[in-house]
């Protein structure tokens, strides 16, 4: 079990204070404003022991960077997310579940696991810009 340090506390301060997904350097920036001096590859491993852990979730957003959030629940979860705001929604998705699992079995695979980001935009977003209404 990894000791908890002030730097730990710090990083998961801050990333429960925000909504949604927010990325490493974002994060640092965050940290620095308001007076920390926490380096930057401390904010990626304390952000890598959340995620080992289940506290945090991550996911590369469309571009490819790695994105972080505090988890709201421990149970196995997909995401939506908004690709205007980054407002994010946890959803279940047994369908997924069960194709995941029948698609394994189909092909000799055992202990299936996957990982499920849907981006979009969110309703906020397509009330205040009518060009996102077009689906």
């Amino acid at each position: 079990m990894r000791r908890n340090t002030w730097q730990q506390t710090a990083v998961r301060d801050a990333l429960e204070a925000i909504d949604g997904f927010v990325s490493a350097q974002q994060l640092h920036t965050d940290l620095k404003t308001e007076g920390s001096t926490i380096g930057l590859a401390t904010v990626y491993r304390a952000l890598s022991g959340m995620v080992e852990q289940g506290d945090a979730d991550t996911l590369l957003s469309p571009s490819g960077e790695s994105l972080f959030r505090a988890c709201t629940t421990t149970d196995h979860h997909h995401h939506l997310i908004c690709r205007r705001c980054g407002a994010t929604e946890e959803i279940a998705a047994q369908v997924v579940e069960d194709w995941s699992k029948k698609i394994a079995s189909d092909y000799g695979f055992s202990d299936p696991t996957h990982e499920i980001d849907i981006f979009g935009i969110c309703p906020n977003c397509q009330r205040s810009n009518p060009d996102f209404n077009n689906n």
